[in-house]
């Protein structure tokens, strides 16, 4: 039998903070790990027989982590498939996701949690990580057996979509989750603050004549956790972070050196309330779009730190749902396919550095995962994002992998995006354009 050739990836510019390298580099993948990486003029060295794919004007970083999704399988698939999303993840640059827990029926035992794995791993186009839920039914009541679903695989636990409610249940699914050195991920909503709310409280929703939802619903649970988390010394997520009043408790609770992390996403960071009369339910999403006051307080705390990661949060959903008048219409967006170029919109407006986006779209989310993320080096795992900065494009959802087109970004002009992915060294996305 022929031996398989060495997969050589010649001429990109690798940006890796792990091992702090910034430079032009040759990328030697054997089977499913890294080899070696070269400075370029080495073909003479490089080991044989080779596949050569030309990355020139490239840069390649550790692969993209997107730590909350919603692939909808199982019980939704006609809003997203398991197949279907991780395929507009490799296209959007991402080597991995985590799935929320939220599906029909939820993820809140070992046999939901082998089916989602199982799929993922037979029709997958990136590895697929799963965050079960935290209560069963996600009902917020009686507590899912942690330490089963954490032998089946979890990597983390969320009622994401709902809150869990009962802060006593918040303590002791922080304790039991710690115990097993896993986070909680908490989706941070006051329900009696939010009152029916359906976008941000403000002129905006004035103006459309829509019952707003204040701040306060989202930095009061955010601070109720905080708490429990310094109670308990558990680890605790905050997702979807969209206000300032959440980003000063998060620096708090940072100065204090408690075990709390953040995300937010892209949209937060690009994107106001004022988007909603453009764009209806394409902008309606939970936490919802907040003012400019708070878009700048989330950017600020990705250029400071405190907030950890940029997730996308992807939410699919049919046209025909979103279509419905915007105070029925469901909640969400997605994001997979542009999280990438909208990232490094931060980088291009120098709110962050490349690096720093790589920490904040690979590092940290691997970390927070509890994922042991390892970077470009030997030995490691052959998971790599390839991207073309200088790419200018405009953003069409009709061309989107995904099956939803939920989007509040099309028609805008990005600069940025992924031209490969490679998971366990097979590229699972190439650009052809």
């Amino acid at each position: 039998m022929d031996a398989k050739p060495y997969l050589i990836f010649r001429g990109a510019h690798i940006v890796d903070p792990i091992n702090r390298i910034d430079a032009a580099m040759d990328i030697i993948v054997e089977g499913d790990c890294i080899h070696s990486l070269v400075y370029p003029g080495s073909e003479n060295s490089w080991p044989q027989p080779c596949e050569v794919m030309d990355c020139t004007g490239l840069t390649a970083v550790p692969g993209l982590v997107d730590m909350h999704v919603h692939l909808r399988e199982p019980g939704q698939e006609h809003k997203e498939t398991i197949e279907t999303g991780t395929h507009a993840a490799a296209s959007g640059g991402f080597t991995a996701v985590c799935c929320m827990p939220n599906t029909s029926p939820a993820n809140d035992s070992p046999e939901i949690l082998r089916q989602i794995l199982s799929t993922a791993k037979n029709q997958g186009h990136c590895k697929v990580y799963a965050a079960c839920a935290v209560t069963r039914g996600l009902s917020g009541q009686t507590l899912v057996d942690f330490e089963t679903l954490a032998q089946e695989g979890a990597v983390a636990f969320t009622d994401d979509g709902m809150p869990v409610k009962d802060p006593d249940a918040m303590r002791q699914a922080l304790k039991r989750a710690s115990a097993l050195g896993l986070p909680i991920l908490s989706h941070c909503e006051e329900m009696p603050l939010v009152g029916g709310g359906v976008m941000n409280l403000g002129p905006a929703a004035e103006k459309l004549g829509q019952k707003g939802i204040p701040n306060t619903a989202e930095s009061v649970m955010v601070e109720r956790d905080i708490e429990l988390s310094r109670e308990t010394g558990a680890a605790v997520h905050i997702c979807h972070v969209s206000t300032r009043e959440s980003v000063l408790a998060l620096e708090k609770a940072k100065d204090e050196g408690l075990p709390v992390t953040a995300e937010t996403a892209p949209h937060y960071f690009m994107l106001t309330d004022d988007a909603v009369a453009e764009k209806g339910a394409n902008a309606k999403m939970n936490p919802p779009l907040r003012s400019e006051k708070d878009r700048q307080a989330i950017r600020t705390a990705l250029a400071e730190g405190t907030i950890d990661a940029i997730a996308t949060d992807h939410a699919p959903h049919s046209p025909e749902e979103k279509n419905a008048p915007f105070e029925n219409a469901p909640n969400g967006i997605i994001g997979l396919e542009t999280a990438l170029p909208l990232a490094l919109s931060l980088v291009h407006d120098g709110v962050i550095t490349l690096a720093d986006m790589v920490m904040k779209m690979s590092v940290n989310p691997s970390r927070i995962l509890g994922l042991a993320p390892s970077g470009l080096c030997k030995g490691a795992p052959a998971d790599i994002t390839f991207i073309d900065l200088d790419k200018v494009y405009e953003v069409n959802p009709d061309r989107f992998a995904s099956k939803s087109r939920n989007t509040p970004f099309d028609g805008m002009k990005l600069t940025g995006a992924a031209a490969m992915t490679v998971v366990d060294g097979k590229i699972t996305y190439r650009c052809s354009a």
